[in-house]
């Protein structure tokens, strides 16, 4: 079930009426994650408030979910002794199938009982398992073929999926909060599932007897599709005779890809689909087409609804509004919006550009150049960004008293670093260039490791720091006051230094280095970032604290204030601690991740301390952005970067800071970085057959080592530039012969029938009219559905990484595990890695 945006507080309301002091706790399940990690503290709060007792665990991957599902979701299930009650997951989950993977459904089952444990969804990851979306019903199961279709659809306040104001909670289920996406862009795939849903068995062999369909033209979403869950379980009963084997397992794919399943479909009898599929007419004695006929017909519907859910999933990942910001709109429609919970979701949605979450996957967006902060989502993003601002300048409306001095630091783009007060906890808006943790770092260092400026000033060369010091002369900043703190440079200086920006920026090729200058209403400064100030103890942006907020997570808790060790790197595994049949990570493995997850929940917090915990861990981040640009360009400089046929390749297996990229985070910052520098490169050789590829969107798959477990992770991003897909072309191309050969085909076959027809018959009946009208609707139809985009979205190249991985794992004998939400990044055994990445040359990996 979904519930849609305009209704986005029915669920909390109803929770708040029916909580009493016995209720069972709320628990919570949190990726770690800045987003899901500022959605958790908007959440908890709101909770706090009502006092609603709360649980909150984190979640590092699937193994990590599915554990929880077996020790805290499962005791909750009014079947197993429990009371039922709510479990929230905060970007966990949205790509598979919940009831499965929490064990609160088995697809063995006649009847969904969630044991009256409801399951709300947030995630900004697609596409959406569409069980959960369009399904996720407890009870749906039951009796279907006495329930009627349409009461089935509108009962217990649910359309078709939509929950309605008359849905109330008390049997359960999965629902997932829509941010506008499932309303606007999933009409097509609704009805389709809908469709299938309703659909009777069909046995299609007996159907392909008569010559009207082959198995080459079956689609993927048919019985003859041997699906990932499929696979797992060949090796689950090759595992019950045999010996474990360490290969080709994961607990993503088992639900990703997910069609309505058997057992939720309803069992209509033949009479009931006779009288469906037989057309009217005011003929007063109709001929009744012939079962044949009928058959056929279903089967051409059932293949072509399952094509539109098997192209909903095979268009790659990509994300949606950030969760924090989903949430803060339940807050606001609750009336309990604040600057504290303003702030949340602001260093949320801003923490979304640093880790690569973009419309078109983990990935290089192309609004990196539109100026300031630039953010996720195109046109989207830029619309929430400007509801934050409009937020800022309600929740915070200028002193009166300040309100001179207060214009004419905006007007003149100075960047602000102290609060107006020792009182002062205001959220502000900045000019902020595109500089890395300016507050706290020298100009030149926060330059220098600044990803926009770097890559294309190319500081891997000595050339490219020649370049950013005569950026530093023209603009009239000797090297003494740019290698002070930028606290302590020269105000003048800082008071110049957003206009010399705006005139030599350009000259450089760094035309977004700095928003552009506001026009129209106060409120609409399209760029701007956000700051805000705790008195004289701190003052940070957003940005800011999406840069800590990441360190602490992908690196560790800053135990020592301004030091550095080892120790707080995961606990290292014996060589023995190989990647296990079950797909999921060791119990060590979340052990060695909780203090990260509390350590950054803690610096989120909303008393007047949280600034000394952020400040604390500013190190931790300036080290991970030295050791990004340090390895960066040695990889660079050394030409390390190798071409493959569909992508480029770069592994991380020696360093200083090899143990660092052993992260998913840490090794998806690198990987972005040196796609972008790839990307610039091209960029610059001017040919236009060149940008024409880069257009297309190159991906780069980037490999660390990890010694201590004898793996590589492998990340996968787009955006690299330079290079075609060509395992993608040549895939389209072989898809469009086929399918042009099949059409082909088909047309010879029914003219052949036609022809047969005739000769025997004299003259034809109404039911070979209708047939061969019905036929020539749907061919139509369907050449009219290839060439439109109902979507508006093909023009994105999303990252198909996640599909191309689960294909590799199939076919190969590479030991794999995927276990990350993002299903881009896999841990595979240090001696398959070579076989990997041949196998993954042949893919298709940007979609």
């Amino acid at each position: 079930m979904y519930l849609p945006r305009q209704l986005i507080s029915h669920l909390y309301l109803q929770l708040l009426r029916s909580h009493h002091p016995l209720s069972p706790p709320v628990l919570i399940l949190v990726a770690l994650e800045p987003d899901a990690l500022c959605a958790c503290r908007i959440l908890t709060t709101l909770l706090k408030r009502d006092y609603i007792p709360h649980k909150i665990q984190p979640v590092a991957g699937y193994g990590d979910l599915a554990r929880a599902g077996k020790d805290l979701v499962q005791p909750m299930q009014t079947t197993n002794g429990g009371s039922g009650g709510v479990v929230v997951c905060l970007g966990v989950g949205g790509l598979v199938d919940l009831g499965e993977i929490l064990g609160l459904s088995q697809p063995e089952d006649e009847v969904e009982d969630m044991g009256g444990v409801e399951i709300w969804v947030f995630d900004a990851r697609r596409p959406w398992n569409l069980g959960n979306v369009f399904g996720g019903q407890a009870g749906i199961g039951q009796a279907m073929a006495e329930i009627d279709v349409n009461a089935r659809r509108h009962g217990r306040g649910v359309d078709k999926g939509c929950i309605t104001p008359a849905y109330t909670s008390k049997s359960g289920g999965i629902v997932v909060f829509d941010d506008g996406d499932i309303e606007e862009e999933l009409r097509n795939e609704r009805e389709a599932y809908y469709a299938l849903l309703d659909m009777p068995e069909v046995d299609e062999d007996d159907a392909s007897d008569d010559g009207d369909m082959d198995d080459d033209d079956m689609p993927s979403g048919s019985k003859k599709r041997k699906s990932w869950s499929g696979r797992e379980d060949e090796d689950e009963s090759e595992d019950e005779d045999g010996p474990p084997r360490q290969r080709k397992r994961s607990n993503s794919g088992s639900s990703m890809v997910s069609s309505p399943s058997r057992r939720r479909r309803p069992a209509i009898n033949s009479s009931n689909s006779s009288r469906s599929a037989t057309p009217t007419t005011d003929s007063p004695s109709p001929q009744v087409p012939s079962t044949q006929t009928l058959k056929r017909r279903l089967i051409r519907m059932k293949r072509k609804h399952e094509t539109v859910l098997q192209s909903y999933y095979a268009a790659g990942t990509s994300y949606s509004e950030p969760i924090s910001s989903l949430l803060y709109s339940l807050a606001s429609e609750l009336g309990r919006e604040d600057n504290d919970l303003l702030w949340l979701a602001i260093v949320g949605v801003s923490s979304l550009e640093l880790s690569g979450r973009t419309m078109t996957g983990v990935s290089i967006s192309n609004a990196l150049e539109s100026g300031g902060s630039a953010g996720w989502g195109g046109q989207r993003g830029e619309h929430i960004r400007q509801v934050l601002r409009d937020e800022v300048h309600r929740l915070n409306p200028p002193d009166p008293n300040e309100r001179d001095r207060d214009i004419r630091g905006e007007i003149n783009g100075v960047i602000p670093t102290t609060a107006r007060s020792p009182t002062d906890t205001s959220i502000r808006l900045s000019p902020e260039p595109r500089f890395l943790l300016v507050r706290h770092w020298s100009l030149y260092e926060s330059m220098l490791h600044s990803p926009y400026l770097a890559t294309r000033l190319h500081v891997w060369t000595e050339n490219g720091r020649k370049r950013l010091h005569k950026l530093l002369a023209k603009m009239g900043i000797s090297l003494t006051q740019c290698h002070q703190f930028y606290t302590h440079m020269d105000m003048e200086l800082k008071r110049v230094l957003r206009g010399r920006l705006l005139k030599y920026a350009p000259m450089y090729g760094l035309d977004g280095l700095v928003p552009p200058e506001p026009s129209g209403h106060a409120s609409s400064r399209e760029g701007w970032g956000f700051v805000r100030c705790w008195g004289w103890k701190a003052c940070l942006s957003a940005t800011d604290i999406g840069v800590i907020l990441g360190a602490m997570l992908e690196v560790g808790p800053n135990e020592a204030s301004g030091a550095w060790d080892v120790k707080r790197l995961p606990r290292a595994r014996g060589s023995n601690d190989e990647i296990d049949n079950s797909g999921g990570s060791g119990e060590s493995d979340l052990a060695s991740l909780l203090p990260r997850f509390w350590s950054a929940y803690d610096a989120l917090s909303l008393t007047s301390e949280s600034p000394t915990l952020l400040m604390d861990a500013l190190p931790l981040a300036q080290h991970l952005h030295r050791a990004i640009l340090r390895t960066g360009t040695s990889l660079l400089s050394k030409h390390q970067i190798r071409h493959l046929r569909a992508f480029r390749i770069a592994v991380v297996k020696d360093g200083p800071d090899v143990k660092l990229f052993t992260n998913p985070g840490a090794l998806t910052k690198l990987a972005l970085w040196i796609a972008e520098a790839i990307r610039v490169q091209e960029r610059e050789k001017g040919d236009s057959k060149i940008g024409r590829k880069r257009a297309a969107g190159t991906p780069l798959v980037l490999a660390g080592l990890d010694e201590d477990r004898d793996l590589y992770v492998v990340v996968g991003t787009g955006g690299g530039g330079g290079v075609v897909d060509f395992a993608a072309i040549s895939k389209r191309q072989e898809g469009r012969r086929r399918k042009k050969e099949a059409k082909e085909k088909k047309q010879k076959e029914r003219a052949d029938r036609r022809a047969k027809r005739a000769a025997e018959r004299a003259g034809r009946d109404g039911s070979d009219a209708e047939e061969e009208e019905s036929e020539q609707s749907e061919s139509s139809s369907e050449s009219e559905s290839e060439d439109e985009d109902p979507s508006g979205k093909k023009h994105l190249v999303r990252n198909r990484f996640g599909i191309a991985f689960q294909e590799v794992v199939q076919e190969t004998s590479a030991r794999v595990r995927i276990d990350s939400f993002d299903h881009c990044v896999v841990e595979v055994q240090k001696d398959d890695l070579g076989g990997f990445l041949e196998a993954l040359s042949f893919r298709s990996v940007v979609g």
